[in-house]
C-alpha cells in the first residue's frame, strides 16, 4: 500500500512545458572533456579536477548502451562541482546527465550554469524534497541503465567503464560495489563497512552504498516520496529483491562526510525515526519479527566472509 507517484505524469508535465524528449546526450570527445570543461580552482588537483578517464577505453566501433545519471541537489555548492566533474570526466560515450536542483540559494546554480553545455538537462526550482527531485529526474531518463549520485558525493575514476562492462558480461538487473567516505574535517579517506553479497533474507539490514548502485531501466521503480532519509534503503527492498544482482568488490564512489549530511546531522534523527515507522508499518514492508536472529546470522556471515578472505 505504498503510495508511489506515476513517473509518466511527471514526464507529461515536462512535455507540456515544452521540453523535448529524449534529452540530448553529453557531447563525447575522443580525447576526453578535460580541456573543454571549466578550469578547476588552482588548489584542486587529481581526480576529478586535473585527471580524466581515458576515452580510448571505449571502442569507437561498439554501440555503448545509454547510461542515465540523476543528481538531486540543494545548497551543496561546496561539493557539487566535484560531483559534476566526476560524472562528465568518466568520458562515457553515451551519457545522459540530469541535475534537479531544488532552488538552491548558495553558489550551486552558478556552478551548474558553468557546466550547462555538457548537461542533458538541469533545472533549479522548488520541489517536494530529495525523493521528488530524483523521481522527476528519472521521469526524463531514457537510458538502458540508471543511477543517481547526490550532490555531495562523487564517482571514482573508471566507475562507468567497470559498471557497463559488468552489465554486458552477466546480464544482471542490479550491480553494486564498495564505497569510500571522505571526512572533510580530518581530510582523510575511510573505508565503509564491507558490502556483502545482497541476499533476500538479509535485505532488511541496511548494507548497500547508494552512490555505488546501478540498475537496469526495466526494473526501475519510483522512490517513495514520503521518506526523507531512508529513501534508498526502502527502494532496494523493492528493486533488488527477486532480481539478478552482482557485486563489484572495489570502491566505485566516495561519500563526503560533513556536518550537514543527513547521516551526520543530529537534527535529522526525528526524520530517520519517522521513516523507520513508515517502512515498518503493516501497510508497507511490515515489522521484522525475527530481527535478532537475522542480525546474529549476518554477524556470522560477516566473520565467515572475512575468514575466507572474500571481503
Amino acid at each position: 500500500m505504498i503510495n508511489l507517484p506515476d513517473l509518466e505524469v511527471y514526464k507529461a508535465n515536462f512535455q507540456q512545458q515544452g521540453l523535448l524528449l529524449p534529452l540530448p546526450t553529453v557531447a563525447f570527445n575522443s580525447t576526453g572533456l578535460l580541456k573543454e570543461l571549466p578550469t578547476p580552482p588552482e588548489s584542486k588537483l587529481g581526480w576529478p579536477w586535473t585527471e580524466q578517464v581515458d576515452a580510448a577505453l571505449y571502442d569507437k566501433n561498439k554501440q555503448w548502451p545509454k547510461l542515465s545519471i540523476i543528481t538531486p541537489s540543494y545548497n551543496q555548492g561546496i561539493f557539487i562541482e566535484q560531483t559534476i566533474r566526476a560524472v562528465l570526466l568518466q568520458n562515457y560515450p553515451n551519457l545522459e546527465y540530469i541535475i534537479m536542483d531544488g532552488g538552491s540559494t548558495d553558489e550551486t546554480v552558478a556552478i551548474i550554469e558553468k557546466y550547462k553545455p555538457w548537461l542533458s538537462y538541469w533545472q533549479s526550482k522548488k520541489d517536494a524534497g530529495q525523493s521528488n527531485a530524483i523521481n522527476q529526474g528519472f521521469s526524463l531518463a531514457s537510458g538502458l541503465y540508471y543511477a543517481w549520485i547526490n550532490s555531495d558525493d562523487y564517482y571514482l575514476k573508471n566507475t562507468f567503464f567497470k559498471i557497463i562492462r559488468k552489465f554486458g558480461e552477466i546480464k544482471s538487473g542490479f550491480i553494486y560495489g564498495y564505497a569510500l567516505e571522505f571526512d572533510n574535517l580530518a581530510q582523510v579517506f575511510k573505508k565503509l563497512n564491507p558490502v556483502l553479497p545482497f541476499l533476500d533474507y538479509f535485505a532488511r539490514i541496511p548494507s548497500l552504498a547508494q552512490p555505488s548502485c546501478f540498475w537496469s531501466a526495466d526494473i526501475h521503480q519510483p522512490l517513495w516520496e514520503e521518506l526523507h532519509c531512508s529513501l534508498d534503503y526502502e527502494l532496494w527492498l523493492r528493486l533488488v529483491k527477486n532480481h539478478k544482482r552482482r557485486l563489484i568488490k572495489e570502491p566505485l564512489s566516495v561519500a563526503n562526510v560533513h556536518p550537514d549530511a543527513k547521516t551526520s546531522d543530529p537534527a535529522m534523527n526525528t526524520r530517520w525515526h519517522n521513516d523507520h515507522e513508515l517502512i515498518c508499518n503493516t501497510t508497507a514492508h511490515g515489522p521484522v519479527y525475527n530481527w535478532n536472529k537475522i542480525v546474529f546470522l549476518n554477524r556470522v556471515r560477516m566473520k565467515l566472509y572475512k575468514w575466507l578472505k572474500l571481503i
